[in-house]
């Protein structure tokens, strides 16, 4: 006698009471797939920073600077969370303060955290007063929304980070993170995303191509610029320490970008699914034809150099994911190889600016070209009936190709590039003073000798045991000793610069560790018996940044040549 019950019931209620909403924790107005994918999107955008970032940058540089560079970016990480919760954020997207600036307060009341995801400052209007758009709203709460948004602002301190790694003070660097996200980002971000000044003329900027790319970029070369170069020999030789976690980490990156792009809809639609192609086929076209480029250039397809194009690629889509169709990505993916190819590889070496200015991991080639390209792709190729799909503030805009008013737009998306140069220009410049001012902004010449061991107390690799530093005083050869004939065994002055092992024996200023990372670099001591020989080969590996790929161990073997 149940069953008939049953369905009435079912007739008169069709919808499964797991999707349906009942006040309180889950509002009428609660879209759980929007949810669910919002939160997908968020944590995608978080493995980019933690751990992609973090592992793309501690294995990229040299050896002696795998900790201090990961730490930079775990540090900008952490700092950018707490200040994005306490300030930040309703900098960036809460109530209007100036054109270019929201009001600041904390997010940390879970009565707004709770409240339906919005954007208040995003309300457009006619010229006669009349609304034109709503403001931006989505079917989650604001916690998500907050969340999805501080991942933006990290990866964009850690990208312009990777501008002055191998010498800026982890101190100075610690004051920076703070002052640039409340100075710098926070007004690319109401501006263009916000409800400021360039959102309300009709700038697009899908997923921060101008916003985290071009201001990282910019501001990145302007840190450069005043912390001034790395050492001669670290900019003359700089290999990754790790090239297969140096793939991990842009692999990371790579697939990170799904929730990047795919999430800046703020919905679980159509567009999410075509931003999310669209990225990854303009990256591979990217990496492939910058590949092609460097066999047809240089001779032999380099590793760092796909990776760079991989970043180019991701870049230069960002800001039109959502608006342009397939065929346009794959447009866009060979510009995003050749423009910041040709910057990178023969404008770099013709501008002596780019000469002076050592940007460590060339984040401004990669990533303020790249983003600026993107930019103006907008202008050029944004279809109108995907501008349409996604509610840009104001109507009819489109891309040049199109006709209408995509002469107009171009010129809106390059005036929008030159205040985020312009603003990271006069404002990185000013930090770097203020920081200066109270610390200095570089390591001692000792610390950028040693490297890691001297500002962190720390190695990436322990190579003498589990470990155990390789002491000197205790596993160093004999006095009667004799030295290696280094072009003998093939190292050039460049590859081990020498010392002497008695000065690194009895140096009072040694580590505490006594370790052989100090400012003195020692050349290879061996003797006849095969003992020697192993201490030698650790030696090597503790001293030098990489092993030559040519090395031939059985040198070692040879006999020693006296002085």
């Amino acid at each position: 006698m149940a069953l008939p019950h049953r369905m009435a019931v079912e007739s008169i209620n069709p919808v499964p009471s797991a999707y349906m909403n009942t006040g309180e924790v889950l509002p009428d107005w609660l879209n759980k797939g929007d949810n669910a994918w919002q939160l997908t999107a968020v944590t995608f955008v978080g493995l980019q920073s933690m751990p992609g970032l973090v592992i793309l940058f501690g294995s990229i540089v040299k050896k002696k600077w795998a900790v201090n560079s990961a730490f930079m970016s775990l540090y900008a990480f952490a700092a950018t969370l707490l200040c994005w919760v306490t300030w930040a954020y309703k900098m960036s997207f809460g109530e209007w303060l100036l054109p270019m600036w929201g009001k600041a307060g904390t997010t940390l009341g879970y009565e707004f955290l709770l409240e339906q995801a919005k954007m208040p400052s995003t309300v457009h209007f006619y010229k006669n007063g009349t609304v034109e758009s709503d403001a931006v709203e989505a079917m989650y709460g604001m916690a998500d929304f907050v969340l999805f948004q501080f991942f933006f602002a990290a990866i964009t301190l850690i990208l312009l980070g990777g501008s002055v790694l191998g010498r800026m003070s982890f101190r100075a660097w610690m004051l920076f993170v703070p002052l640039w996200l409340a100075l710098s980002y926070t007004v690319g971000a109401f501006s263009l995303w916000g409800g400021g000044f360039l959102w309300q003329w009709g700038v697009i900027d899908y997923a921060g191509g101008y916003v985290i790319h071009v201001s990282s970029g910019v501001a990145g070369f302007v840190a450069a610029f005043w912390v001034g170069p790395r050492l001669p020999k670290d900019r003359e030789r700089f290999p990754p320490n790790n090239m297969l976690l140096m793939l991990t980490g842009a692999g990371l990156l790579w697939m990170g970008w799904s929730g990047f792009n795919g999430g800046a809809p703020f919905s679980a639609n159509i567009i999410s699914g075509l931003a999310v192609l669209n990225t990854h086929v303009c990256a591979a076209t990217s990496l492939l034809t910058w590949t092609t480029l460097d066999v047809i250039f240089f001779g032999k397809p380099s590793v760092i150099g796909a990776v760079q194009g991989m970043m180019t690629g991701l870049v230069t889509i960002t800001p039109a994911a959502g608006f342009v169709p397939g065929w346009a990505a794959l447009i866009m993916g060979v510009l995003a190889r050749s423009v910041p190819w040709w910057s990178m590889m023969w404008l770099h070496k013709h501008w002596s600016l780019l000469q002076d200015v050592d940007d460590t991991l060339g984040v401004f080639h990669t990533h303020a070209v790249a983003g600026c390209l993107g930019g103006v792709c907008v202008g050029l190729l944004a279809d109108p009936t995907l501008c349409a799909y996604m509610d840009v503030p104001v109507t009819n805009s489109n891309g040049l190709l199109y006709g209408g008013n995509g002469g107009v737009q171009v010129l809106k998306q390059i005036v929008g590039a030159l205040f985020i140069i312009g603003w990271n220009i006069v404002v990185t410049t000013l930090i770097i003073f203020a920081i200066g001012m109270v610390m200095p902004l570089r390591m001692s010449e000792e610390h950028l000798l040693v490297g890691d061991d001297a500002e962190h107390g720390e190695e990436a690799y322990a190579l003498w045991g589990d470990g155990e530093k390789f002491d000197v005083g205790r596993h160093a050869p004999s006095t009667d000793s004799c030295e290696m004939d280094q072009s003998h065994h093939g190292f050039t002055d460049e590859f081990i610069p020498s010392c002497d092992h008695h000065t690194l024996r009895s140096n009072p200023k040694r580590s505490r560790s006594s370790s052989v990372s100090s400012p003195l670099q020692m050349k290879f001591s061996c003797c006849q018996s095969q003992f020697a020989i192993l201490q030698a080969v650790f030696i090597c590996f503790k001293e030098t940044t990489t092993i030559r790929g040519d090395l031939d161990c059985t040198c070692l073997l040879a006999p020693c040549n006296p002085s």
